[in-house]
């Protein structure tokens, strides 16, 4: 790197100017005012833990996600946070340990070694809420409406949303015998919706063919609520277990479309974001001309057990400089009032009375060139008569 370019950041990582700065953090605000307003509690967790900790619980994406350095003090190694949620689940497990439902929501910086997705940034400003204690589709309609009113807050109103179970094909998986070689596998190609690869993997499989058959047909259940009517027959041979997850889906999918009729709801019984963690409800909203997701969530019941205290948890992320980039709320306009140099007292009283009200009063300094308009202002004091004055520039 030469002096010329000493500037530049490593690629994904970015830096916010006054210009983005200032209507991110009011939009910050507003959504965690929203949060509050619905009973969720804000929590801070440390940006690095121990590895051991900050891991626990987790898939093996996380892991390869995390930035990992050595503690000088203790020796153990750390790793610098890639996701909140593992530890907003350790706050309520171990700290809290409340007997009622819980609701915590948090803000921060995360960072990874990789972008998660084409063009996206390795150190997201990641937004969410969690809500444990409770194991009902209840649970899971409120943080979904949650995320909605998040979503539509930051302007974006023309949402769809996927809905998917992974308790649907876990069971399958279970039903039809699968190592974990062969369900991981599976699992890739479902992802990726190779038809030719899932008929070759499944046809591979020592299980009996209706097992077969609804693995295989799994990744064609997917569109509107039809498709849940389809499903109920295609799944007719799986255990109780695949259709009790079934059933939670048509039952939270129904609440949905009646509390968010604006909301076009799509669902995907192969879709399994989260698989390696998640136990039951996914979703994920997108908005059109966007190709990624622009939150996501789901059920991880449980996931305290490594904390000490096994709890139902359900809860949503985003990253909120996606949401300031793709939103359209009008944000508060900064205006400020220029202040002279000038040692008056009566400016002085002046200046602290218009700040205490709520003003941004920028000072000149000694030297400078006055140029109000330049430092944001599009007032300034200027003495009349004797007295000190807000005009208009």
């Amino acid at each position: 790197m030469t002096q010329s370019n000493r500037w530049l950041l490593p690629v994904g990582i970015m830096e916010l100017l006054p210009a983005q700065a200032e209507p991110m953090e009011q939009l910050r605000r507003r959504i965690l005012d929203m949060f509050h307003s619905w009973g969720y509690e804000l929590v801070m967790p440390p940006f690095i833990e121990y590895l051991d900790a900050l891991l626990t619980g987790t898939s093996k994406d996380l892991d390869l996600q995390t930035f990992k350095i050595t503690d000088q003090l203790s020796g153990r190694m750390m790793g610098l946070r890639t996701d909140m949620t593992p530890q907003v689940a350790r706050i309520d497990a171990h700290h809290l340990r409340r007997n009622t439902p819980v609701r915590l929501c948090y803000l921060g910086t995360v960072l990874r070694t990789l972008p998660d997705g084409f063009g996206s940034s390795r150190s997201p400003l990641q937004v969410g809420a969690e809500l444990y204690g409770h194991r009902g589709v209840e649970s899971d309609l409120e943080v979904i409406r949650l995320m909605v009113a998040m979503l539509n807050l930051t302007g974006l109103t023309r949402l769809h949303l996927d809905l998917g179970h992974v308790g649907i094909y876990r069971g399958l998986a279970r039903q039809a015998r699968l190592n974990d070689t062969q369900e991981a596998q599976l699992f890739d190609a479902l992802q990726r919706k190779a038809r030719a690869e899932i008929d070759e993997l499944v046809a591979g499989l020592d299980a009996p063919d209706p097992v077969k058959q609804m693995l295989a047909g799994l990744m064609h259940l997917n569109g509107n609520a039809e498709v849940l009517g389809k499903a109920a027959t295609h799944l007719q041979p799986a255990e109780d277990n695949v259709k009790a997850a079934l059933a939670n889906l048509v039952d939270l999918g129904q609440r949905l479309e009646q509390v968010l009729p604006e909301v076009a709801i799509n669902y995907d019984l192969a879709e399994l974001r989260g698989y390696q963690y998640q136990t039951g409800i996914v979703f994920a909203a997108y908005v059109p001309g966007h190709g990624q997701e622009v939150s996501r969530g789901g059920r991880y019941d449980d996931i305290g057990a490594v904390f000490g205290r096994a709890r139902p948890a359900t809860g949503f992320s985003a990253d909120l400089k996606v949401l300031m980039e793709l939103g359209a709320i009008p944000l508060h306009e900064y205006r400020g009032i220029y202040a002279p140099c000038d040692d008056d007292v009566a400016l002085q009283a002046l200046v602290d009375t218009l700040r205490i009200q709520g003003e941004r009063v920028i000072h000149g300094l000694p030297g400078q060139v006055d140029d109000p308009r330049e430092m944001g202002c599009n007032r300034r004091l200027q003495k009349d008569k004797g007295k000190w004055r807000v005009t208009e520039l």
